[in-house]
């Protein structure tokens, strides 16, 4: 018999439990022996949680209990949920964590610690789509050209909704909100920061990039207007948050961003709280990975599988798929080498000259212009929607910076990369 200690029995938690006695047969089957949850860690033990579990507020209650063969860490955070599985590794257990922020940020130590000790992390990314499994074990005689991915479900709940339904970015926000897809502050999913944990981590197994959050490109969707759904469905785009890794040579591009992408793209076909990431090999060529990602019975659902695995099998793969350096030499491609098109919305007073010297501005930072159309803002002013052809981002955020100093330019440029 396989014993498990889960700290933090909130959402997931409780589901993992309740998978664990709900599908015992079947997972018995599969994992060749019985698991069953000996203890959870919570912080309020008067809340009923319908478990039949022994419950405690005191973490060493499970580090501690030498019968307990794997800790499930759902705590949330970074550096206390750190701590934690440290010592949990320490003790020999194996651990299971849903925690993307804790492996965005250590998940090289965490690897160096763990050794030969199982550590799995399935559900950190994408709910309950077996993406990890995928591209570290499903694809791992492939040299990995691309991923590109719906990582967050309520930015893609919002775009959806703006483009099917012409909401306007605030009301659909509110309604986010209201539905418990987005938190009361929801800079974290809409600015791009959840999905840019995802992304790391397998970017760390698929190219062995140690980077953190702050250095790569991550921006959100917090301004994309219908002014913009419009000049995407009119080019035959659709607005998505994606993030992306890209090899390029020996450099690798992290970015997560609001994207322009042709709706005939697999992953412009995913709507909704959906998520899907795209993973092209050199040998297998690209496959889709869909599903939900996120909610209490999909994350717990890669979790029990993950649990599953170390009781079949203990220790079989790297934590990060590896355990020497993957392809020699990559590094992380600076942001300001990025080339991508551009997509620009400039509201601009509406009199005689502007657009010349606006195309002045282009020419001058090596910016070619694809499309332009002009949409009436207010009787005094107009949108300018352009798209340009391939560029670099340091030309581009240039261009910018110069139309901001621009006495008829009314409001910084709205700046979206199409991919």
């Amino acid at each position: 018999m396989v014993k498990v200690g889960i700290i933090g029995v909130g959402t997931v938690g409780s589901s993992v439990a309740q998978i664990l006695v709900d599908n015992a047969d079947v997972i018995s089957a599969r994992a060749g022996t019985d698991i069953v949850v000996k203890s959870g860690v919570v912080k309020n033990l008067s809340k009923d949680r319908g478990l039949d579990i022994v419950l405690t507020d005191n973490v060493d209650d499970v580090l501690n209990d030498e019968e307990i063969d794997i800790v499930v860490e759902l705590m949330g955070g970074v550096e206390e949920p750190f701590e934690v599985v440290k010592r949990a590794l320490s003790s020999g257990k194996a651990v299971v964590t849903a925690n993307k922020a804790l492996l965005a940020y250590h998940r090289y130590e965490l690897a160096e610690l763990a050794k030969d000790i199982a550590f799995e992390y399935e559900a950190s990314v994408a709910g309950g789509i077996p993406i990890i499994n995928a591209l570290r074990d499903g694809l791992s005689a492939n040299h990995i050209e691309s991923i590109m991915g719906i990582m967050n479900g309520t930015c893609n709940y919002m775009m959806t909704k703006m483009t099917d339904e012409g909401v306007a970015y605030d009301d659909i926000l509110k309604e986010a909100q209201d539905l418990g897809y987005a938190e009361a502050d929801p800079t974290f999913d809409v600015g791009g920061f959840d999905a840019a944990h995802k992304l790391l981590i397998l970017a760390s197994i698929a190219y062995g990039i140690d980077a953190k959050p702050e250095d790569i490109l991550i921006e959100g969707i917090d301004n994309v207007s219908q002014d913009d759904i419009t000049f995407a469905k009119e080019f035959g785009y659709a607005v998505k948050l994606l993030g992306i890794a890209k090899k390029d040579g020996n450099e690798v591009e992290l970015r997560v961003h609001a994207c322009l992408i042709k709706q005939d793209e697999m992953i412009a076909k995913i709507d909704g709280v959906m998520n899907a990431i795209s993973v092209v090999g050199d040998k297998v060529g690209e496959t889709l990975y869909y599903g939900p990602g996120a909610g209490g019975d999909a994350t717990a659902s890669a979790v029990v599988a993950n649990i599953i695995d170390i009781a079949r099998s203990g220790k079989s793969t790297p934590m990060l798929g590896f355990d020497k350096p993957m392809e020699g030499k990559l590094t992380l491609k600076p942001t300001e080498k990025i080339e991508s098109k551009y997509y620009l919305r400039i509201n601009v007073s509406d009199r005689a000259g502007v657009l010349a010297k606006i195309t002045k501005v282009f020419e001058d930072n090596n910016i070619s212009v694809e499309t332009m159309l002009q949409r009436p803002a207010t009787k005094t002013s107009a949108n300018l929607l352009i798209s340009t052809h391939i560029a670099v981002e340091k030309d581009i955020q240039n261009m910018i910076k110069k139309l901001e100093s621009l006495d008829f330019i009314n409001a910084s440029p709205v700046m979206i990369r199409i991919v």
